[in-house]
């Protein structure tokens, strides 16, 4: 059986259309029913899962949340067991409630919902009424609500300490994703970005929504601030590499750069909280060099 939880859909992540798992509303878990056997296959919700949560009720996460440079539980996730997602994983796990993405493997979701394994499906937030509404959902499905409110009251108060100070002028931004993407208007960073008083640069490249921006475009015009990845031991990073080009020494003048780990890319939920500290550094060194 599926619940269906806020199936909001973005970037073009989906389930397949191979699935034939069909939503069937479950009741919420009680506190003296509640699942003691979760695994979660998706790196966005095993974030969330760990903070509402007991330990003892994650029998797994998904393997992305052990890496370091992708992940910002990865010192938690590397105590508790994980999964890369296969049936068979999972199945051994004898789980009571799996978590996954709208767009995990069809073919674990349909062996699930063959066994009647109780399945909550999300989707991806594209707005931060939405990534607060997920944490709600997961604290719910788990059997602790409370938690999930109270972790959101955290979020709210990290993104309100971020807010810019009275009375500035938002610097132009242009978040960098790997392989030269970026956040497009109506999208999670796009919120957190004019939330934090920057103004998202993405439309001075014609982009409506997520995508390219070739390098040499932003050269040509360059936002006041550049946020792109960290290095990491032994791999530099694609991120790094753009923000070592030596054609951005030509608008070294015009154009800071800023440190945004790809960790805080690509989920909403608790990572908000490091996400807007984030982008408040940036923003504040851009307005003190303005000034």
């Amino acid at each position: 059986m599926t619940i269906d939880r806020r199936m909001v859909m973005a970037g073009g992540l989906a389930m397949s259309a191979g699935c034939s798992v069909a939503p069937d509303p479950v009741a919420k878990p009680t506190a003296t029913a509640r699942p003691q056997r979760i695994v979660s296959m998706n790196p966005c919700l095993d974030v969330i899962l760990v903070r509402v949560a007991d330990r003892n009720q994650i029998a797994a996460l998904s393997h992305y949340a052990r890496q370091d440079y992708g992940s910002t539980i990865a010192d938690i996730a590397r105590t508790l067991p994980f999964t890369y997602g296969t049936t068979e994983e999972v199945l051994a796990l004898q789980p009571d409630l799996v978590m996954a993405a709208q767009h995990s493997s069809s073919a674990t979701l349909n062996a699930l919902g063959r066994l009647k394994i109780q399945t909550a499906l999300f989707g991806v937030p594209e707005s931060v009424a939405e990534s607060l509404d997920q944490v709600r959902e997961v604290a719910s499905v788990v059997g602790h609500p409370e938690r999930g409110e109270a972790l959101v009251v955290e979020i709210e108060a990290a993104i309100a300490a971020a807010a810019p100070p009275p009375g500035s002028t938002p610097p132009s931004a242009l978040v960098y994703l790997p392989g030269g993407f970026a956040s497009g208007p109506g999208t999670l960073m796009d919120e957190m970005m004019t939330r934090a008083g920057l103004r998202n640069a993405v439309e001075r490249y014609g982009l409506t929504r997520t995508g390219n921006v070739p390098l040499e475009r932003v050269i040509a015009d360059p936002p006041q601030v550049m946020l792109s990845g960290e290095a990491y031991p032994g791999a530099p990073s694609w991120a790094e590499r753009i923000m070592e080009h030596p054609a951005l020494s030509r608008v070294a003048d015009r154009m800071q750069k800023a440190v945004f780990p790809e960790r805080l890319l690509f989920c909403g939920g608790p990572v908000l909280i490091q996400t807007a500290a984030a982008l408040a550094r940036a923003r504040d060194a851009a307005l003190a060099r303005r000034g």
